[in-house]
Parts: structure tokens; sequence; C-alpha cells
């Protein structure tokens, strides 16, 4: 199956995530999804490595999700393949006294990957369309004229170079619930246990309509939206491993051609 065509969120589209199925496997078991998976870090890894060497262009991958969605364990399945001498990973949390003081899309900037490098993003600058928005940090005429913002900023990128890939892993309210519960009864698991995202649940119908409106008005040609289902984690990194593999296959990073003669070089004993 085809994820980039099945998932990808056509420019101007209005979806209604409440009407995706969150359960969507393709028909795959866990099995399958896994062997999937393997196939493609393996993609990723031969593509990266000439992406590398070429040192001309660069990949940026967007992760967007409710809490508990998995941005985290894709980027930890998916990526972990990678040399990291060449991806980098960035959070975005709540910005310090420095980024406020700058421009919303200043801190972003900043991260974005060089030539050679994949960049992830978890979260991004569309926290600033979302959280922003949901709770009313800023004014509505500030908000809704960064949905233009973002779009030339990602548009600016792909001119200088850097493919930009945006990706939602779509889980449902249940799934979420059942995904606190089990961090709750997981010793180990505490660390992700923030009460804070308990309280955002009551909010969830409003995320869902901030997140639908960021798909119609920031999926474009150069900069898609993804909307991956997600309850299943094993589907979930196949769907996205398939995506990324296929979109660097896609911009054929070939190895630069040495400006020697091999046949002409003669190493010293």
């Amino acid at each position: 199956m085809d994820f980039r065509k099945a998932f990808r969120v056509k420019p101007g589209r209005r979806l209604e995530l409440a009407k995706l199925d969150t359960r969507f496997h393709a028909g795959l078991d866990e099995e399958a999804a896994l062997e999937l998976t393997r196939k493609h870090r393996k993609r990723l890894f031969d593509l990266q490595r000439a992406l590398m060497a070429e040192d001309r262009r660069s990949v940026l991958v967007v992760l967007q999700a409710m809490d508990a969605a998995g941005k985290d364990g894709a980027i930890r399945k998916v990526l972990s393949g990678l040399n990291p001498a060449g991806c980098r990973v960035t959070s975005f949390r709540a910005p310090s006294a420095e980024e406020l003081d700058h421009d919303f899309l200043w801190r972003v900037h900043k991260a974005a990957p060089a030539r050679g490098e994949v960049g992830v993003f978890n979260r991004s600058h569309y926290e600033d369309v979302l959280i922003v928005r949901v709770h009313d940090l800023v004014p509505e005429k500030v908000w809704r004229k960064r949905y233009r913002e973002i779009n030339l900023f990602e548009e600016y990128l792909t001119r200088q170079g850097t493919t930009v890939v945006k990706i939602f892993l779509h889980i449902s309210k249940a799934e979420q619930k059942r995904r606190f519960e089990e961090r709750i009864a997981t010793p180990k698991k505490h660390f992700k246990v923030n009460p804070h995202d308990f309280g955002e649940r009551a909010c969830w119908q409003d995320y869902m309509r901030a997140f639908e409106e960021v798909f119609q008005r920031c999926s474009t040609k150069q900069a898609p939206w993804y909307v991956i289902p997600a309850d299943h984690k094993w589907f979930r990194d196949a769907a996205f491993a398939q995506i990324l593999a296929d979109t660097l296959a896609d911009m054929k990073p070939r190895y630069p051609k040495g400006d020697f003669d091999p046949a002409e070089l003669v190493i010293p004993d």
C-alpha cells in the first residue's frame, strides 16, 4: 500500500478527524508491520548516507500529535538506525525568555537542518496555531495570520533545498486514556506522567478543530501533511518509515564523484 498517497492531505481539503479510523492497519498484522519497518529502516540508512555525502540538500520531519500518541516512540523505532552525525532531533517546549523576545519562527529556524542532515521537530512552529489557539494565549487576529507566515517559511526552506515532511500521529481519545493508565501503572514510565496532560483531554474537540484547520491551510504541494492512524504502534511505525523512505528516495541523493583518478593514486608504504 502506498501510505503517502493514502494519508496525504490534499491542499485545501477539510478533514474531519473524528471520521478517520485511528485503528486502521491496512490489513497488516504486527509481525508484517514490524518487518516492513525493518525494510524501510534499511532503506533510510542507505539513503541518509548518500544525502550526507552529497551535502547539498536536507530533510525536515515535523511530528505533531496529541499527548501519548507516540512521537518519541516513532522517532526511536524508525530513526534510531540513522547515523547520528547526520540526524538531529529538536523538541520544542514552552518558549524561553530569549525565545519570547523574538518572533515565533525564530527558534524554529535556528533548528532547521543543515545541508546533508535529517532534522526532526518533536512538536514545532505549529504549536503557535494549536495550543496558542486552544488556550487563547494570543488574540485570534494574531494567530490567524500565522498560517500564511508558516506556509511562506516552509516554502522558503524548500527553495533552499530542504524537503519538508509533516506527520500527524492520530490516536483516539480512548487509546490516549489507555496509555495514560498504563504509564501510571508502570513505575518505569512514571517519568512520562504529567497531570497537566490529563487536563488537556477536556480540550480534545478544540484541539481536533485546530488540527483540522492546520491541515486545510498548511498542507501544501511543497510541504504536505500526512495523517497516520496511530492506535497500533506497530502500524504507526511502518507507515512513518515508508513515507519518509519514499520521500528520500524521490530526492535521489547521489554520492559525489571524486576529483581524482583512482588509478593514479599511490599510497606510500
